[in-house]
């Protein structure tokens, strides 16, 4: 394909991304958009959990189904490989604005700090969850997580290749970091509506199986190397080190 499509493309994926990324904190915190997860469209409770459920699964099953290489392998033979990492972030994108765009409230309230204190804390959680999301997608490679290395190197016209597996910062800790981050985001509520629980619930779900076929992924692809960093490092709860098998890079 035109290289020159091929980065017009790129970039517009990754705009989609920013987008659908920086919404995704507005959402979940209920910080200025005009639709997040406790601020949308009204409901009552039975059709709002259904419609929610459905949302949610569109997203999980759009993330999951497409991120596996048998799929990866059938679809490239009508999509160019150089813009498949693209596609795969524009229709994730879709699909989260899609559920931005629908969700229903359900407002009745699980819990609700009041300690001044303990709220501060859990807003502070709340930002360093987004900013470990953030920074861990730099501690593997943002340029090749979000599609823009794929378009930039069909741009310099160069064959792209798998990046070596690399062990760095908070992946010392922990396997997956960027998931980590999440967690801690959806979680910190100082006020949590049964909406908002839906929320967090659902993906805590998803992303615990969505794991699963990840690591199973990477030991197909990485074999021994990921076998051992596997004993080594834990999947999501820092612990202390017994002895360092891992090498850094």
């Amino acid at each position: 394909m035109s290289r020159y499509l091929a980065i017009c493309y790129g970039a517009v994926a990754y705009l989609l991304f920013l987008l659908s990324f920086g919404y995704a904190i507005g959402f979940v915190g209920n910080i200025v958009v005009p639709r997040s997860v406790d601020r949308a469209i009204g409901a009552p409770v039975w059709l709002a959990v259904l419609i929610d459920v459905v949302l949610l699964g569109v997203f999980a099953l759009q993330h999951s189904v497409m991120a596996r290489p048998a799929f990866k392998r059938w679809w490239t033979r009508w999509v160019p490989a150089p813009i498949e990492r693209s596609t795969y972030v524009i229709l994730s994108s879709a699909a989260l604005l899609l559920l931005y765009w629908q969700w229903r409230t359900l407002p009745t309230v699980v819990w609700d700090v009041s300690l001044p204190a303990a709220r501060t804390a859990l807003w502070a959680l709340f930002w360093i969850g987004w900013a470990t999301v953030f920074f861990s997608s730099f501690m593997v490679s943002h340029v090749d997580l979000f599609g823009l290395r794929q378009v930039y190197l069909v741009w310099q016209k160069k064959p792209y290749r798998d990046l070596d597996f690399r062990v760095r910062y908070l992946y010392r800790l922990v396997r997956h970091p960027l998931m980590l981050g999440f967690l801690i985001a959806f979680w910190a509520a100082p006020t949590m509506t049964l909406g908002h629980l839906l929320f967090s619930v659902a993906t805590t779900g998803y992303i615990l199986i969505a794991l699963q076929l990840e690591e199973h992924d990477l030991m197909a692809s990485l074999g021994d190397q990921y076998r051992a960093y596997r004993r080594e490092v834990p999947a999501l709860l820092p612990r202390p080190r017994r002895h360092r098998g891992v090498t850094a890079n």
